[in-house]
């Protein structure tokens, strides 16, 4: 049996609650959701199996970080496994579509599909489903609250490296 770690940590978005195994990260959790800080039966409270994690998003808040570096154990299908991956493409303050992303990954008629994979990233921030918007530009559904989703696109715009316009 897999021994699954997890730990909280405070954000300007709110707090949130970390989960890992010694493969990778797993989840992070926001505290607005339904099952935000209720470890499950058996996890255990290890703050410092998951320090490097919360050094890398202290950094990113901190705007010092614009990518991760960490190992990612997404559980999903393996639709949801590739738009997870073809997410942690789409760059530091950048926003794409729906539509935009199932393009990407050669569906071109799944944005609704897509939409559904993006809603349950279990790695919101690292895995950046905060990146996309609807396809009239506003913002659309988001695990941690569109006001969240908002800060999080004004935070990554306001530390870009370089002009994106």
């Amino acid at each position: 049996m897999t021994q699954i770690y997890y730990a909280q940590m405070p954000s300007p978005i709110g707090p949130l609650f970390l989960v890992a195994d010694d493969e990778g990260l797993r989840e992070v959790r926001f505290e607005c959701e339904r099952r935000a800080h209720a470890p499950e039966e058996g996890w255990l409270h290890a703050p410092h199996k998951l320090a490097h994690v919360r050094r890398q998003l202290d950094a990113y808040f901190a705007g010092e970080r614009l990518t991760f570096d960490l190992p990612l154990k997404p559980q999903g299908t393996p639709f949801q496994q590739q738009v997870w991956q073809a997410l942690t493409t789409i760059p530091f303050a950048v926003t794409t579509s729906y539509g935009q992303l199932s393009q990407q990954i050669q569906r071109p008629t799944a944005s609704r599909a897509v939409g559904a994979a993006n809603g349950r990233n279990p790695i919101p921030i690292i895995i950046p489903c905060h990146r996309v918007i609807g396809s009239n530009g506003k913002l659309t559904g988001f695990a941690g609250g569109l006001a969240a989703k908002q800060w999080l696109l004004e935070h990554e715009r306001a530390h870009q490296p370089f002009d994106l316009t």
